[in-house]
């Protein structure tokens, strides 16, 4: 596997985004970033973003978490922010992914009683982590997400984005995250979704995921996805729905999460008002108090 490693100096003076990052193995050589924020003995929230951002996407919902005692840990999934990026598209798959990630929670960390918050592709990883190891899962958060298992067709949307992520000679990677939101981004942001990409050769994880989302029922990953259903609609874990109002990717998927999953019947579940498909972004402090609520409440 060849790997890279974007250099530190790309992330110097990130906007709002103080933490200093940190690191661990996961295998395969490869080296995964996050950041912390709150009491190093708060109970830990895990922050998984999605396509094609990074960490950075949470530096408004880490604060709230913080203030409320949590101890926010937000995470780079491998190929993106500062976490090595496998420079080639067959490197990255569905099943890969989820390894590298329960690796640094389980492994590397030791979570446990941990309240695992996945929007976009967070979600799918995240989801299948807290399938696969309930044990070591307190509460669920869904934002903006879902687990396709390929049983169902994907909006029309969805499959114009993947063809132009896949097709696109250039890759803007600022200018994909801002089509889903719904408030301007000012430069200094968009730069710094950019920090983490000096080139293409660097992008080969925003690439590749949306040719990894299972769109039909024999994908490699479907079997595992509706294994992980299985689990999800009878685990007794505590999960809020947190969806915007705005988001035409996953929106049809809130009241399916709601319905389906066990651990989400009685509960108050948010519309996060004002926001686009990256909530974090349009409505970060709001998600922020809605998943502090939840947490310090169940």
């Amino acid at each position: 596997m060849r790997i890279l490693r974007t250099p530190g100096d790309r992330f110097a003076d990130l906007p709002g985004f103080p933490y200093e990052p940190r690191y661990a193995e996961v295998g395969d050589g490869l080296r995964m970033a996050y950041v912390e924020d709150g009491p190093e003995d708060g109970e830990p929230v895990v922050l998984l973003h999605g396509e094609p951002s990074w960490s950075f996407l949470y530096r408004h919902v880490m604060p709230e978490l913080a203030a409320a005692g949590l101890r926010a840990i937000a995470v780079d999934l491998i190929g993106f922010g500062r976490s090595d990026k496998p420079a080639d598209l067959a490197d990255h798959t569905y099943a890969r992914h989820v390894e590298w990630t329960r690796a640094l929670l389980l492994d590397a960390l030791g979570l446990t009683g941990m309240t695992v918050v996945g929007q976009d592709w967070g979600g799918l990883i995240g989801l299948r982590v807290a399938a696969e190891h309930p044990e070591r899962v307190a509460r669920i958060v869904a934002a903006n997400t879902g687990l396709p298992t390929g049983d169902i067709p994907m909006p029309e949307v969805w499959h114009r984005f993947r063809d132009a992520v896949l097709k696109a000679p250039v890759l803007d990677i600022a200018r994909l995250v801002q089509a889903g939101c719904r408030g301007e981004l000012p430069e200094e942001v968009r730069a710094a979704y950019d920090a983490p990409f000096p080139d293409e050769s660097y992008k080969a994880g925003p690439r590749a995921m949306p040719g990894l989302v299972p769109i039909t029922p024999d994908d490699p990953a479907a079997p595992a996805n509706r294994a992980a259903w299985r689990i999800l609609t009878t685990l007794d874990r505590p999960v809020l729905v947190a969806f915007s109002d705005g988001d035409p990717i996953t929106g049809g998927m809130a009241p399916i999460l709601r319905e389906s999953l066990r651990g989400a019947a009685g509960l108050r579940h948010p519309v996060i008002k004002g926001a686009g498909h990256f909530l974090q972004e349009d409505a970060g402090p709001e998600l922020g108090r809605q998943i502090a609520l939840f947490v310090t409440s169940t």
